[in-house]
């Protein structure tokens, strides 16, 4: 009785407004690595673009958006440089006032994908042509807003294999801060 008294608290005070369309500038950064790869370590890099949203129902919105992401890894000689313009198409579930769960799916569109390696005395950087040009990942995340400031939280595991001959995907922890503007 108690656990239904406080999920029904909590979904009261949910507050999305039905019909209201809203748009997010937003900036942050990523935490990538890729996955299947010895001795790799995060690469930090930024996240930047903006995302539209909609308010379905009291507790749902539904958003997308795109957002220019330095994806990779890191290694001891050199790192690993796959940029994208993601994506991300969410359903937003409010539980409580201000607060959303996320989930969805990203199709990512490859900008740029390069090796650097860094020597004692200088650093060579080369393209690589056999990273595939679409990835798609499952973002899942949860954000916090505040007089329509936000603060996301995002997970996006990756569902495809970055390059052809690779068992590697994306991995990336991703945090940005925003502001919701109304639209209508």
């Amino acid at each position: 009785m108690i656990v239904l008294m406080a999920v029904t608290t909590l979904t009261m005070t949910a507050q999305n407004r039905v019909g209201r369309m809203t748009f997010q500038p937003k900036i942050g950064f990523n935490l990538a690595d890729v996955t299947n790869s010895s001795h790799s370590d995060f690469r930090v890099g930024l996240a930047v673009g903006g995302e539209f949203e909609y308010g379905a129902s009291p507790m749902v919105g539904l958003s997308f958006g795109a957002l220019y992401s330095m994806q990779g890894a890191d290694y001891d000689d050199g790192t690993l440089k796959i940029d994208y313009i993601n994506i991300p198409v969410l359903a937003n579930i409010y539980v409580a006032r201000g607060f959303a769960v996320k989930m969805g799916l990203q199709p990512g569109i490859k900008v740029s994908a390069s090796e650097v390696y860094t020597g004692k005395y200088h650093e060579v950087e080369r393209d690589l042509h056999n990273v595939k040009s679409i990835d798609l990942s499952l973002p899942v995340g949860m954000s916090y807003e505040y007089r329509r400031f936000v603060f996301d939280l995002r997970y996006n595991l990756g569902l495809t294999k970055i390059a052809s001959g690779s068992s590697s995907k994306n991995s990336v922890l991703q945090f940005t801060f925003g502001y919701k503007i109304p639209l209508r």
